[in-house]
């Protein structure tokens, strides 16, 4: 115990800081892959590209992701509002876990899961590009897919 606390109090060390010039997000509509209603913005990262990415993603009231996967995992942090999730194949907000702001949920690669958001909610996404989505059910995918905003 006592040498990660002369490691943390040793000089050099590191710390973070927000910039307070940091450049606001730019909001656009998301791509079709992802149900009408949601605006994106992209905080690090290519989403279309390879490697780590974050997006912020905006929904409205009652906005649903049916269910679905990824080929890889996702990291999801509440930023505002309440975001309810369940898992499995069938959509049923019964079955939900309500997250609240600061609340962060991982879903592991393949794992089937949904969501709905409780008033406006913004979530933070992290994932490994390219950002893919598979929905369990075909007949519940919103749209064909299209490519991220601003030529991602």
């Amino acid at each position: 115990m006592f040498s990660l606390v002369a490691l943390f109090l040793a000089p050099g060390t590191v710390t973070a800081q927000r910039s307070p010039t940091a450049a606001p997000l730019r909001w656009a509509v998301a791509p079709r892959l992802l149900p009408a209603g949601a605006m994106i913005a992209i905080v690090s990262g290519n989403p279309a590209g390879s490697g780590p990415a974050t997006i912020a993603l905006s929904m409205p009231d009652g906005y649903r992701m049916p269910p679905h996967f990824h080929p890889s995992y996702e990291r999801v942090e509440v930023r505002q509002g309440i975001l309810l999730v369940g898992t499995g194949d069938r959509f049923d907000a019964k079955r939900t876990l309500p997250l609240a702001v600061g609340d962060t949920i991982l879903a592991p690669a393949g794992m089937h899961h949904f969501s709905i958001a409780k008033g406006s909610t913004i979530v933070s996404v992290t994932f490994i590009a390219p950002y893919t989505i598979t929905y369990v059910n075909s007949y519940e995918a919103p749209r064909q897919p299209a490519s991220f905003p601003y030529g991602y």
